[in-house]
């Protein structure tokens, strides 16, 4: 840079011109015009004089002629460029911020483009896709579009592989990303592929939240975590020859014993079960009393076993999916209402001998009632009455009246 050039511009007085020509040219705008200042000072005057070698019109504001200036710096061989290329000098290099804007738009939409072919071919993902795209959570999760490539190319390779046979998650992970902690619960894939896993199954936000919620879809997609230690305790519901798992709850059936399934035989080898009812409970005693006196004859029966897992979720939509109609009884406690709350949150379900009614009928027999109230959300009555009454029945103590049903 020419000493003759830091004297026409590098004065502090002209600042204010070097940095309107600077942002002219970073958003691409022609330098053919005039910009003006506005309260400018005395000094800002002066030297706005001593560069054009006129003065300035009288007034508040000062008005500056682009071509004149750059006609001025050229003539004087400050900088035979003209104005544009002595900014730069005295600037440093400038950035035309609209092309850079295109061309990072232009990125991006490469990176999307693998996640947005696949999309394609799966209409029940243009939703969540849309809104992934809206919320702006890629770029949240990888900050720049170099970044993305790689997260959208396994996620596009994820959903290609979706729903699998009731496969372990890792498994997977390690077979289609490369990496067996690719879908690890805080991994940026994780949280983009478990949205997509919720479209695709269905199960949407009604499923839990946590590290079970994530189990839950994961499994409604046929991938598995905790496959065999989370289990759902049935009886009487019927089997078939399709899959090992239906022959033996058509053998336990016809034994009129209770069975236990694990996640891993739900999801990876189901029984096609076409009943019109079933029957839920949240106790294992009911299990056991209905077995004991009704054996094989027993209508099909699950037990949520207290707060119910993936097993049981996993189980009861299957369930439903076949046609099945479920009623819910739990125990008439704090905690019955509250696992109730998520039973009927979380599966379209009908509340079995479990109202305000059914309560009062059976305050004979109980304990005494303790812990924090819960609104029923089934039946906002029900919490009235045992407030009022200040009795816990369980189901223990109304098994005669549940057995009857299942009869």
């Amino acid at each position: 840079m020419s000493d003759r050039l830091r004297r026409l511009l590098g004065d502090d007085d002209v600042a204010w011109l070097v940095a309107r020509v600077r942002k002219r040219l970073e958003r691409g705008q022609s330098l053919d015009t005039t910009v003006t200042l506005t309260g400018a000072s005395a000094a800002q005057r002066a030297a706005v004089q001593r560069l054009l070698g006129r003065p300035p019109r009288p007034g508040g504001t000062l008005s500056v002629s682009l071509p004149a200036v750059d006609e001025v710096i050229r003539s004087s061989g400050a900088c035979p460029g003209g104005l544009a290329a002595a900014v730069v000098a005295l600037t440093g290099d400038v950035v035309d911020r609209d092309a850079a804007a295109a061309e990072r738009s232009r990125r991006w939409q490469a990176a999307f483009a693998p996640v947005d072919e696949v999309v394609e071919c799966r209409p029940e993902l243009a939703e969540w896709w849309s809104g992934v795209r809206r919320t702006g959570l890629v770029r949240r999760l990888a900050e720049t579009a170099e970044a993305a490539v790689p997260l959208l190319v396994d996620l596009a390779a994820v959903i290609r592989n979706l729903p699998a046979a009731g496969e372990p998650l890792g498994g997977f992970a390690a077979r289609v990303c490369r990496s067996a902690h690719a879908l690890d619960d805080d991994r940026p894939l994780s949280t983009l592929a478990l949205g997509a896993a919720r479209a695709l199954s269905g199960v949407g936000d009604d499923a839990g939240h946590g590290a079970q919620g994530r189990r839950e879809v994961w499994a409604s997609v046929g991938l598995l975590r905790d496959e065999v230690s989370s289990t759902v305790l049935t009886l009487g519901l019927p089997g078939d020859s399709s899959s090992a798992t239906g022959k033996a709850l058509a053998a336990w059936r016809e034994a009129g014993q209770p069975a236990v399934l694990t996640l891993r035989q739900i999801v990876r080898d189901p029984a096609s079960i076409g009943v019109p009812r079933v029957f839920v409970c949240e106790n294992p005693v009911v299990v056991s009393a209905a077995a004991d006196r009704l054996g094989a004859d027993c209508a099909p029966l699950v037990c949520t076993n207290g707060q119910p897992g993936v097993a049981v979720f996993h189980l009861l939509r299957q369930l439903i999916g076949a046609g099945a109609q479920l009623w819910y009884h739990g125990d008439f406690d704090w905690g019955g209402l509250r696992i109730g709350n998520v039973v009927f949150d979380r599966v379209p379900a009908r509340p079995w001998r479990f109202g305000a009614a059914d309560y009062r009928a059976a305050t004979d027999v109980g304990r005494e009632l303790a812990g924090v109230p819960v609104v029923a959300s089934w039946d906002a009555e029900l919490t009235v009455a045992m407030r009022e009454s200040g009795v816990a029945v369980e189901e223990e103590h109304v098994l005669d009246a549940l057995v009857g049903d299942l009869g």
